[in-house]
């Protein structure tokens, strides 16, 4: 099969890192390389470009007080998040790929109910601000609750730069509506990232077995409102995890059953409703964006440019 409307994503660094052996425990989780080891961070985006990804995300995923604390936070948020922009742009240097700038969930992934609207403005200026220089796009990703999009939305520069949202699901699609961490359902999180202006719409850090419903809805509430909306998704490799479970608290296990030919036939499904932005989360590595870039015939969408 060659699709070349697909575009790929990178898969997950924090697992990657680890792999590759880089400095990794909690609390910092991916932060810890970009702070002791930046090299490597270089080593695991060329990695995944190498695999064959179109876009990779910047490395700040964790640069937020959750890991890094409060102190170093306001001491080097600013500073870290503009290293990872920098590394990100210079494993790229030389191909057509882009720069995704990470905007994460300010308060803990999949915990809507830490959300503190109160300070988001003070944590995501200087994520923000580290990223401006060195981004060609801007994702908010992992996101479990649409009053945070809102607000972080709301604080990006009128730069031109195309935003994408990817928001994370429940495990679990109840009585056929496929909903948000936070409960919300996914139309309403569409309907708000169509009303943001968003180029694109995404699930993420999510079982694969649900994002397939979602993307549904999505393709649903687009065609309804007659709107331009890429839909994208990039799933994790993490069993079903428990309503209190806070992504990233913990080095979890990963799937047996999710080798990259059975990541591909989920990508596969997710390109049938509709998804041309596909990549992987936790859990999914190099190995696995081969084998997509292989599949869809993207191998050489990312070689170096003339």
């Amino acid at each position: 099969m060659t699709d070349h409307n697909t575009t790929l994503l990178d898969g997950g660094m924090g697992r990657e890192l680890e792999r590759r052996g880089a400095p990794f425990r909690q609390p910092e989780w991916s932060a810890l390389a970009l702070m002791e080891a930046p090299e490597q961070v270089v080593a695991a985006h060329q990695a995944f470009i190498a695999a064959g990804a179109q876009v990779i995300t910047t490395n700040n995923y964790a640069v937020v007080p959750f890991h890094i604390g409060e102190s170093r936070f306001a001491e080097r948020g600013q500073e870290l998040t503009a290293l990872a922009g920098r590394l990100a742009r210079q494993a790229s240097r030389g191909t057509r790929v882009r720069v995704a700038g990470s905007l994460p969930p300010l308060f803990g992934s999949y915990r809507a109910d830490l959300y503190q609207a109160e300070r988001v403005q003070e944590l995501a200026t200087p994520i923000i601000a580290g990223l401006a220089a060195h981004v060609d796009l801007w994702l908010a990703e992992t996101q479990s609750l649409i009053a945070e999009v809102r607000a972080v939305r709301a604080l990006l520069p009128e730069d031109g730069k195309p935003y994408w949202v990817s928001f994370t699901l429940q495990d679990a699609v109840v009585n056929e509506i496929p909903r948000l961490r936070s409960g919300e359902p996914v139309a309403e999180a569409i309907r708000a990232a169509i009303e943001l202006g968003a180029e694109a719409a995404l699930f993420n850090c999510s079982q694969p077995e649900v994002i397939e419903s979602a993307l549904q809805v999505a393709a649903s509430v687009r065609d309804e409102l007659g709107v331009t909306l890429k839909l994208g998704a990039y799933a994790n490799a993490f069993p079903p995890q428990p309503e209190e479970a806070t992504a990233n608290d913990g080095l979890d296990e990963l799937r047996t059953d999710l080798d990259p030919p059975a990541y591909l036939q989920w990508a596969r499904r997710w390109q049938t409703v509709g998804a041309n932005l596909i990549g992987g989360c936790c859990g999914i590595g190099p190995e696995h964006i081969a084998e997509l870039a292989t599949a869809f015939g993207t191998a050489q969408a990312a070689e170096v440019t003339a």
